[in-house]
């Protein structure tokens, strides 16, 4: 029993990788890619994608959202973790990253799943609500540029039906929010937060996982 979270030293994050991680060959070989590309700290760690997945199966989700792609690890791990005729709207911005992505995808057979819309994330959330899909997806994920974070939110929100989740990246910020660092990121996660803590359309849980991982239900 423990009154508060451990802290993960390496042999002990290394003990937690052995002994729970189950990724498919193509989620691995895609890990490892991007561990030598320059902003590879943008990768979710693989056992946030784990949980994520867990998630995703318990709530029986088939229509998906994801705002932020990157190299598409995450987009990958939700992609397999649907059925076979779910559907991940992935959002990005960036053609070259999203291309390093695209061939585990169909390596892992799951590239039908996925409608990647290559354009600013709040254009192509729009127009989903503008064609009336309001309350039709089941779960988001949230992990894009930081002071856009309240407008992906309000929109996941809208498009998201009662009881879906939404599943927010990098709420900890490298422990920034608690701090007095003064940048557009960290302002912007700080008041998301507090937002978020005082905000009755939720039922909220802020887990210290990977950089800190925010999950809203939908009331």
């Amino acid at each position: 029993m423990s009154n508060r979270t451990l802290n993960l030293d390496d042999t002990l994050y290394q003990y937690v990788l052995d002994h729970s991680i189950r990724e498919h060959p193509a989620q691995a070989a895609l890990r490892d890619v991007t561990r030598s590309h320059p902003y590879a700290g943008m990768q979710i760690s693989p056992e946030q994608g784990q949980f994520m997945a867990l998630l995703i199966k318990l709530m029986g989700a088939r229509r998906t959202i994801e705002v932020g792609v990157f190299t598409g690890y995450s987009a990958l791990t939700v992609a397999l973790a649907l059925p076979d005729d779910g559907k991940l709207l992935a959002c990005d911005i960036s053609d070259e990253y999203t291309q390093i992505g695209q061939p585990f995808w169909a390596q892992a057979h799951v590239g039908h799943k996925i409608d990647l819309q290559l354009r600013p994330a709040l254009e192509t959330l729009d127009a989903r609500l503008a064609a009336g899909e309001a309350g039709q997806y089941d779960f988001a994920f949230i992990d894009a540029d930081k002071t856009s974070y309240d407008d992906y939110y309000e929109r996941c929100l809208q498009l998201l039906r009662t009881g879906g989740l939404i599943a927010i990246d990098n709420t900890l910020w490298s422990g920034k929010v608690a701090s007095t660092d003064a940048s557009a990121d960290t302002a912007a996660l700080q008041a998301l937060n507090i937002k978020l803590h005082q905000d009755e359309r939720i039922d909220l849980s802020l887990l210290p996982i990977g950089d800190g991982l925010t999950l809203a239900r939908k009331r």
